[in-house]
């Protein structure tokens, strides 16, 4: 089973770059697509924040050829509009986007708690450890690191069953889903602790080896951003 966003606790990320050698620098234009990327994900540049060209450019310390090919690249993620002569406006975080995120996640995080049982002590294992990871978080008041963590859990769920197109699949609704996790958590601080509880019972119904306690729990848990994004939080 490969292992996915291993991070030690304030340390966590959102924004995550290859490796590269100390005496090699990432490029200008990856150093500004990092640095807005993260800032998004992590609220700094809240949705309808305009960003220009030349702030972005002092900010990281570059030229701004890099800082446009960087925002080219964050506009074709949908995260952020282009305006010539006047800048890049972060995108708010719709709610068709999270009705389709939500049921995309549905559709993949059923079939494979399902797929799950019964579940390899790996697997149970490691679900452990980022439930408790969650809790120091959420007890630190990291809500960004939490909503990492969160995608994360659910994320080993889907990796244990060997799919490898539904793993990358989910894979590519990984930034959305941590800024939808940020936003829900500064909006609902309350949802928290609701999340770590349905955490603890869809881990609970895998060691009990029930698959149909665990799909209807993911269900419960995944569909309460829809309600969200129709107004119907509860």
């Amino acid at each position: 089973m490969r292992t996915c966003c291993i991070y030690p606790v304030g340390m966590q990320t959102a924004v995550q770059q290859p490796a590269r050698r100390h005496d090699k620098p990432p490029p200008a234009a990856d150093r500004v697509y990092a640095h807005v990327k993260q800032g998004v994900l992590d609220r700094r540049y809240e949705g309808g924040t305009l960003l220009t060209e030349g702030e972005l450019a002092e900010a990281v310390g570059v030229s701004r050829t890099p800082v446009r090919e960087a925002l080219l690249r964050l506009e074709a993620e949908g995260l952020i509009r282009l305006y010539p002569k006047k800048g890049a406006l972060v995108l708010p975080v719709s709610a068709q986007e999270i009705a389709d995120v939500v049921e995309t996640r549905q559709l993949v995080e059923e079939h494979a708690a399902r797929k799950a049982v019964p579940a390899p002590p790996g697997l149970l294992r490691r679900l452990t450890e980022l439930l408790e990871l969650q809790k120091t978080q959420a007890a630190a008041g990291d809500l960004a690191a939490a909503a990492v963590t969160d995608r994360c859990f659910h994320a080993e769920i889907v990796r244990s069953g060997g799919n490898e197109i539904l793993s990358r699949l989910y894979d590519q609704l990984r930034d959305r889903q941590l800024r939808m996790g940020v936003a829900v958590m500064h909006s609902h601080p309350d949802r928290i602790a609701k999340t770590l509880a349905e955490h603890e019972e869809i881990l609970a119904a895998l060691r009990a080896g029930d698959a149909e306690a665990a799909v209807e729990v993911v269900h419960r848990h995944v569909s309460w951003f829809e309600h969200l994004a129709r107004g119907e939080v509860r």
